[in-house]
């Protein structure tokens, strides 16, 4: 696989809240990865009552869940177990090995399996490397460590491809009806507001 594909989302949405659950249940997924900082809470910060709610709003549905985080242990305990939610801590993302673990703890295979995150080097990477179905959302809080902020400047090269690939299909399937075999392809630009997915 070329990094440059690789670290492409199938789908990219404003944020985890922003997304039809239900849509993908019905299409055959039945487990979710989820990042914790800057995909479910701004970094460093706990869950609300709200998350809470949508948490319990997605095992409604039937998902299951876990959190595939390269966070410490203490950091992914003390914001799992409010949850209910079983996780895999200092997961070494964009290594496959936590991806894999959460596919046998939950039974389910890759194929069956969302994985949303914030972070291309990481969550969509290893999304992609271990056969799932990946959907980028915009980061919470613009405030990150320095770290982060350095990963943000290497992912404007990759995003830029990818809205330009976003443009190209858009150009030659103006009613976003997607072919047979045609990857699933969604995206939110900003300001633009436009945010899809091809059925």
């Amino acid at each position: 696989m070329k990094i440059g594909k690789g670290l492409f989302p199938n789908e990219w949405k404003t944020s985890s809240f922003d997304i039809d659950y239900k849509d993908y249940y019905d299409s055959g997924f039945r487990g979710i990865i989820f990042d914790i900082d800057n995909t479910l809470v701004p970094h460093g910060k706990m869950g609300a009552e709200q998350l809470v709610s949508f948490i319990a709003g997605l095992k409604e549905i039937g998902f299951k869940l876990i959190l595939v985080s390269n966070n410490s242990r203490e950091r992914n305990q003390k914001f799992a177990s409010p949850l209910g939610l079983d996780y895999i801590y200092k997961a070494g993302k964009p290594s496959v090995k936590g991806y894999r673990e959460a596919c046998n703890r939950l039974d389910i295979p890759a194929e069956k399996m969302l994985c949303i995150g914030d972070q291309l080097f990481t969550d969509i990477w290893g999304g992609n490397r271990s056969g799932m179905h990946t959907i980028l959302v915009n980061p919470i809080d613009p405030a990150e460590e320095v770290q982060i902020i350095l990963k943000r400047k290497l992912e404007k090269p990759v995003l830029a491809l990818y809205r330009k690939q976003l443009d190209k299909y858009e150009s030659d399937y103006p009613d976003h009806r997607r072919p047979e075999g045609k990857a699933k392809i969604g995206n939110n630009l900003g300001e633009k507001g436009r945010s899809h997915r091809n059925r």
